[in-house]
């Protein structure tokens, strides 16, 4: 068999390929529950996503932040900690930079830079209180995080109002030229889709994301206390400081994407209603991805393209949101349930491992 086949029937490939066909099958048979046509269905949100340049440029666009939001809970999940809080981190990446992006007067070479940097850091912060709570109080971090969100929605229209929003309008003046992360070529090569250098930021965060967990010593030692603090304690790691820096680093990927959605998408920030909800995708995300880097750009491309081709389903087909939601549950509860996919693949599998 050559290597490209070898490849397909990779247990590690071949789990999450089924799990996908799975989950979309499952949509379809809900759909058709529905009275509604499943090939119609899928056709439509392929052609949503790649009918036209502007809308494949807008599906990039909203991969990008789904890529950030993910490797922050990724990497929270790999030191052993339970990031519910991505949502707000991305939140107070937002803030920040959009306060910066008004406030300050610098050349874009360093503006835009010091904007990105201030909504990592707020992010950072953001997750750091969390698994300082975590680290010195005991709080369990879910509980920490979740309240974390709520605090961050509310504590970033409160800075809207106070310092950046003019009386009487609903979101703040736009940042200064020299923040913007947009491309402009780009974005013109594709119909004028809201692209910008965060799609760049994002995969560089993934390569990031990988070389600290896995080739250096820092990410040796964040594996190791979430892998079993007693024994790493044991062995002169320090647990506290490793389970701050832990959610910390998770926060500056989440605080990244809010910071990018602000300077390089929208270039203001609305008085917000509701959450975003990217950090809640990036579980999902995350969950798809397996937690490895790679897995993560894989799993928010995957995301990206369901919920930008949602909206092709409902017009092209008449799905309605709801039973296109239960098409994307489906998708995740089969990758998160790879029990149930390895059992269906027990026979293939097993064939393999007898041919090798």
């Amino acid at each position: 068999m050559n290597k490209l086949g070898q490849i397909f029937i990779k247990e590690s490939f071949l789990v999450p390929v089924v799990a996908i066909i799975l989950g979309l099958l499952t949509g379809a048979i809900a759909m058709l529950a529905g009275g509604f046509d499943p090939l119609l269905a899928y056709q439509s949100l392929l052609n949503k996503v790649f009918g036209n340049l502007y809308n494949f440029g807008e599906t990039i666009r909203q991969i990008t932040p789904l890529i950030f939001t993910g490797l922050s809970v990724a990497f929270a999940f790999r030191t052993g900690l339970f990031n519910i809080g991505a949502e707000g981190q991305f939140i107070m990446g937002m803030i920040a930079s959009v306060f910066v992006g008004i406030t300050v007067d610098l050349p874009f070479y360093l503006h835009a830079p010091l904007c990105l940097l201030a909504g990592a850091l707020a992010g950072g912060l953001w997750g750091a209180i969390a698994g300082y709570l975590k680290a010195f109080r005991g709080v369990h971090e879910v509980i920490t995080t979740i309240m974390l969100n709520w605090t961050a929605l509310y504590f970033s229209n409160y800075i809207l109002n106070a310092f950046l929003v003019p009386k009487g309008e609903q979101r703040s003046e736009d940042i200064k030229e020299s923040a913007y992360i947009s491309v402009q070529w780009l974005s013109e090569m594709f119909d004028n889709a809201r692209l910008h250098w965060g799609t760049l930021l994002a995969l560089v965060a993934a390569v990031v994301f990988y070389i600290l967990l896995w080739k250096t010593k820092t990410g040796f030692e964040l594996r190791a206390v979430g892998f079993n603090p007693h024994a790493s304690e044991y062995a002169g790691m320090n647990v506290n400081k490793n389970v701050i820096n832990a959610m910390l680093i998770g926060g500056v990927f989440a605080g990244l994407g809010g910071a990018c959605e602000v300077l390089g998408v929208f270039h203001y920030q609305a008085i917000l209603s509701a959450m975003p909800g990217y950090g809640f995708d990036g579980i999902a995300v995350a969950l798809i991805g397996g937690n490895t880097a790679v897995g993560v750009v894989l799993g928010a491309i995957l995301f990206g393209v369901l919920t930008y081709g949602a909206s092709g389903m409902n017009f092209g087909a008449g799905v309605p949101v709801e039973l296109i939601r239960v098409v994307i549950a489906s998708v995740i509860f089969f990758v998160a349930a790879h029990g149930i996919v390895k059992y269906i693949l027990k026979p293939v599998i097993s064939k393999k491992k007898e041919v090798l």
